[in-house]
């Protein structure tokens, strides 16, 4: 059954973003965000307690550092930058976690991060690198595709175990990308929309894509939102039905 990760700890100073607390207690992995887009050493230390707190696993969401466009901006970093800050953000999340117990068990890149390595081998590679360093023990989360061919060769070149990742609600083309936000149709609103497609990966069975094609995706975890009351009713009412598929 995939696991349930959501994007957290995206709080900055005086200004509150999310509802970290209500959401926490249905899902299964947290990425934190490091400071770069989102995120303090305040938040942060705030946002592991609460994880540790609901026996959540946590991960680093490192991103550009590009506070004022939320990491949601492509910025031309070279492989080298990537890596440096990379470790830089894993490192800060690291150390807040160690003085309270815990560890950071995965890595999630964030926003136009996560979108320009996906499309652009250096930079996936970069990625790779800056996860492999830490040891076998620290995981990749990436978007799953129709063809995970080269993302599933460098997890061997450089020993990185692999999180697949696909979104309930969200449309994708016949590639497993993920349609354009820009793009009618790219988000899906609909409560029971968003949970027959959080079923629908769950059970590995198909996708319509947007062109019409049928789309398979390997998933080892979805993602969600606790971004507002509905999203957080959203997860509760994934989170159930997942629950529903195990056997009793």
């Amino acid at each position: 059954m995939p696991l349930l990760n959501c994007d957290i700890g995206e709080s900055f100073g005086a200004w509150s973003m999310g509802l970290d607390a209500e959401v926490m207690p249905y899902i299964d992995c947290a990425n934190i965000a490091c400071g770069f887009h989102a995120g303090d050493p305040g938040t942060m230390r705030k946002t592991v307690a609460l994880a540790l707190e609901h026996q959540v696993r946590i991960g680093a969401h490192p991103a550009y550092p590009d506070l004022v466009g939320f990491g949601r901006r492509s910025m031309a970093c070279s492989p080298q930058e990537v890596i440096d800050l990379v470790h830089y953000q894993v490192g800060a999340l690291a150390g807040i976690c160690r003085a309270q117990g815990g560890q950071v068990e995965y890595v999630k890149p964030h926003g136009a991060l996560y979108n320009d390595m996906m499309s652009d081998a250096k930079l996936l590679r970069a990625v790779f690198q800056a996860v492999a360093s830490y040891g076998g023990d620290v995981r990749l989360m990436l978007m799953a595709r129709a063809d995970n061919s080269l993302a599933l060769g460098l997890a061997d070149e450089y020993g990185v175990p692999l999180w697949f990742e696909a979104f309930s609600d969200r449309a994708y083309d016949g590639a497993g990308n993920l349609v354009s936000r820009s793009l009618p149709g790219a988000v899906h609103h609909e409560p029971e929309r968003i949970v027959a497609q959080a079923l629908d990966l769950a059970q590995g069975k198909p996708l319509l894509a947007s062109d019409g094609s049928t789309l398979q995706l390997q998933v080892d975890t979805l993602c969600v939102h606790g971004d507002n009351a509905a999203s957080v009713a959203a997860v509760r009412r994934i989170r159930q039905a997942l629950d529903g598929l195990q056997p009793a």
